[in-house]
């Protein structure tokens, strides 16, 4: 006979799994570091099986670990709007949660989300910003908005829109731009993704040189930095139109480079409820009226 598991013991799991952490689980339970240490290991114990490395300086997940996590994610998750259904005796309400790189969550998304939320008020939207890197598992995340060419093979993935690249900068700083080869002579502002500029360089038609400027994991806050006149970013214009029509930002070369695009994701496993059906509905109308 299967072995009975306690509600806890899992929930413990679960939490030391997206942290990685048993104190910071025990910070997010209200309990003491010892009760989750305590709790995995009873659940451990029943299952028979290792769920965590204990490492020096935190936790490693096991095969297993790794295989039970997503079930346990999805099922708290569950569990969770049904809940929330019966708080509000409203079987429409449900919570969705969306995971969006932050340039596209600031610049994109928050202009538009009241609409959206008028239009379905009894889904309870949770919006978390993220640098790309994206577990739509470990982080109960109903859909993910990435930005990239759309090939991770674990999810459903959905083109939104393209967003080439850019220059853009301050406007003092494009006095002295008059052509590409003058950009050899200001600060370049980079993202982690590292061939963007010398690809954008060589389309110009210039040979690409050595870089040292700044690095930066958000397109938002690069161009926050170009705004204030730290360098020249290159970044997608149509992400940061409100900058460039207040004239904070200045668009000095015409040339842009398409390296990807903003997509929808969710997980090919992850059942589509009403209420995530109802945000990709009116995703994919926003996108189409641009």
């Amino acid at each position: 006979m299967r072995p009975y598991l306690p509600l806890n013991a899992l929930r413990a799991f679960e939490s030391s799994a997206r942290y990685l952490s048993f104190t910071q689980a025990a910070q997010e339970m209200h309990v003491t570091q010892a009760a989750v240490s305590q709790q995995v290991r009873m659940l451990e114990e029943r299952l028979r099986t290792v769920l965590f490395k204990r490492l020096p300086r935190g936790l490693e997940m096991t095969d297993e670990g790794r295989l039970l996590l997503p079930v346990l994610t999805n099922a708290f998750t569950q569990i969770e709007t049904v809940l929330k259904q019966l708080e509000y005796n409203n079987h429409s309400h449900e919570v969705l949660s969306i995971g969006a790189v932050g340039t596209f969550a600031i610049s994109w998304l928050m202009p538009r989300l009241k609409v959206f939320r008028e239009n379905h008020p009894f889904i309870e939207l949770r919006l978390l910003t993220n640098n790309n890197l994206v577990n739509h598992a470990a982080e109960g995340l109903d859909f993910a908005i990435r930005f990239g060419d759309g090939s991770w093979p674990t999810t459903h993935n959905v083109l939104l829109f393209e967003a080439p690249l850019t220059v853009l900068c301050s406007p003092k700083i494009a006095q002295r731009l008059n052509h590409p080869q003058d950009l050899q002579k200001e600060t370049l502002l980079r993202s982690y993704r590292t061939e963007e500029w010398s690809n954008w360089l060589t389309t110009a038609g210039l040979e690409p040189w050595v870089m040292n400027g700044p690095m930066f994991d958000s397109s938002r806050l690069m161009v926050e930095a170009a705004i204030l006149g730290e360098g020249v970013a290159l970044a997608p214009d149509y992400m940061f139109s409100r900058e460039l029509s207040y004239g904070l930002l200045v668009r000095p070369f015409n040339h842009h480079i398409n390296v990807g695009g903003y997509w929808v994701t969710s997980l090919k496993s992850r059942p589509t409820t009403p209420a995530m059906q109802c945000f990709y509905d009116w995703l994919i109308r926003e996108t189409t009226k641009e």
